[in-house]
């Protein structure tokens, strides 16, 4: 394309941003895309590609580098999932359940003891992580959750299931997470249930995995599994306390989380997005069609031209949002937050679907790559917040007093 992606300066703010882009680039392209269409096809996590990501310090991309994160920004988080996701938007789904669910949430609100113990390990890559809050019954519906822990004697017991979890499983066998943060019931106060945060370690008794969710539309190349708690017992104290913060903290929690999640989400759309146009301009410059190149032609000139102004667009908001954010800070700004995941996962998945158009039958064949961007961009539509979640907090946001 005539566009040089790696020297536009919103995009690659300073010049540690612009080598990030390149490293992830050069690691994408040598060894995430030669295995991405079997990874797809045989709906397995790549978990020894996963722990290279660890030599390159995106594990713990927003983790300070007193735990052994790479102390990075929420543009270098943007510039990581757009990266791996024009390549391998699975596995990028992956990445992001460990660095921004559960590495950047336990940096944010865990104690330095937790922090101490448990970072180094998962930004190294030894250790995955995880986070579990949807359940069979519950989704958007946070407050309404059915899981429970209740404090007895040293122990907090947990009880309950959790739905949907990205790493909730690593392989076939069933083999949970090394640490998943689950989000629990503690009680009522002024008639809402008051939600809190718990570190779950793989091997704690009453703690396993349901089942592995399989058949998925998209999103093949991660694993999504169902959890179940039964008398799950979690220490209240000691080196293994669980409990994140104090009880109730967790609605605080997911909101600033859940800021830097949704805008990794959109940054996985732009790498859909960018990756499906470059598909469609590459493929219209070669195909010959009644003597012509297929770019001739007004119907694919448009597909082209207004994907080509949609992510231009897309790309503008997502990185100026995540210029603006504050990782360890309590200001936030929701409304760009749920702004940049509402309209740039849907501009991905109908800039992948006018690709498969512009190539026709070879677009709808899992070798060229944009049918499988095209199914996996629908789940960024429902994951990480519903497009209706977003109009609605947006529309509140913006008319409350």
């Amino acid at each position: 394309m005539a566009i040089d992606w790696q020297n536009l300066d919103l995009l690659n703010p300073t010049d540690e941003h612009k080598m990030l882009r390149e490293s992830v680039r050069s690691f994408v392209n040598a060894e995430v895309e030669p295995q991405a269409l079997e990874s797809d096809r045989a709906e397995k996590f790549n978990l020894p590609l996963f722990r290279k990501l660890g030599d390159l310090g995106l594990l713990g991309i927003t983790v300070p580098e007193v735990y052994a994160g790479s102390g990075l920004d929420a543009t270098a988080a943007v510039i990581a999932h757009e990266e791996i996701s024009a390549s391998d938007p699975g596995f990028a789904l992956a990445y992001l359940a460990h660095s921004m669910l559960f590495a950047n949430n336990l940096a944010v609100n865990g104690s330095e003891e937790q922090k101490a113990r448990i970072l180094p390990g998962v930004c190294a890559g030894t250790h995955v992580g995880a986070m579990a809050m949807s359940e069979p019954n519950f989704g958007t519906d946070v407050l309404g959750m059915e899981t429970t822990a209740s404090l007895e004697g040293d122990y907090y017991v947990l009880n309950g299931q959790k739905m949907w979890i990205t790493n909730g499983c690593v392989d076939d066998a069933g083999t949970p997470a090394d640490y998943v943060l689950v989000y629990a019931k503690t009680g009522e106060k002024n008639g809402r249930n008051q939600i809190s945060t718990f570190i779950v370690e793989k091997g704690t008794s009453g703690f396993s995995v349901g089942q592995k969710i399989r058949d998925k539309t998209g999103m093949r190349a991660s694993n999504t599994a169902e959890l179940v708690f039964n008398n799950c017992r979690i220490p209240k104290a000691g080196p293994k306390a669980g409990l994140i913060g104090a009880e109730g903290d967790s609605v605080h929690h997911m909101m600033r989380n859940l800021e830097v999640e949704r805008v990794a989400l959109a940054a996985m759309s732009l790498g859909i997005a960018r990756r499906s146009l470059e598909a469609m301009v590459k493929y219209s410059k070669e195909r010959i069609s009644f003597g012509k190149p297929l770019h001739n032609f007004g119907q694919i000139q448009r597909h082209i031209a207004e994907s080509y102004a949609e992510y231009r667009a897309c790309s503008t908001y997502v990185y100026d949002t995540a210029r603006r954010m504050h990782l360890y800070s309590d200001r936030g700004n929701r409304v760009d937050s749920d702004g940049v995941k509402l309209v740039t996962t849907t501009a991905a998945k109908n800039i992948a679907d006018r690709a498969i158009q512009v190539l026709g039958g070879y677009g709808y064949v899992g070798e060229y790559v944009v049918e499988r961007l095209w199914r996996d961009s629908k789940l960024l539509e429902i994951g990480g917040g519903t497009l209706e979640a977003h109009q609605k907090n947006i529309t509140r946001d913006l008319t409350r007093d």
